[in-house]
């Protein structure tokens, strides 16, 4: 069985994140909001029905708090542990475009009132009722 410990986690999502920040030559804070606009997107592609756009947010978010909970734990393992700002910083990043997605969110979907596509009318036999009953 593989167990890891809490320490041990944080440290391979550091080295992970810092392979990522090499391979893309983005800095941190741009991968912040890359990361959160994709699992939003990907979340809400999957759920569109009710409750679509919030549940892509909450898990942007759980995300962000996850991700500096690991920073956190690898920081106090090493002795560095950088200010309470900076973490609100990174969450701040993850999570603002998909918040402003949601607070918008009901307004870029269809409504479910919008009529539907007649279908019928092609129909020569319902051309000729409607002919009939004028």
């Amino acid at each position: 069985m593989l167990s890891m410990t809490l320490i041990e986690l944080a440290s391979l999502f550091e080295a992970r994140k810092l392979s990522v920040i090499e391979a893309t030559g983005l800095d941190k804070d741009a991968l912040h909001i890359y990361f959160g606009m994709t699992l939003f997107l990907l979340i809400r592609l999957a759920w569109r029905g009710r409750g679509g756009w919030f549940a892509a947010w909450l898990a942007v978010l759980v995300m962000a708090c996850g991700g500096e909970w690991l920073d956190l734990t690898a920081e106090y393992s090493h002795s560095a542990i950088q200010p309470d700002a900076a973490h609100w910083h990174d969450i701040w990043n993850t999570t603002f475009w998909p918040t402003v997605l949601l607070i918008v969110g009901r307004w870029l979907q269809p409504s479910a009132e919008a009529p539907a596509e007649p279908t019928d009318v092609l129909s020569g036999e319902n051309a000729e009722r409607r002919l009939e009953q004028a």
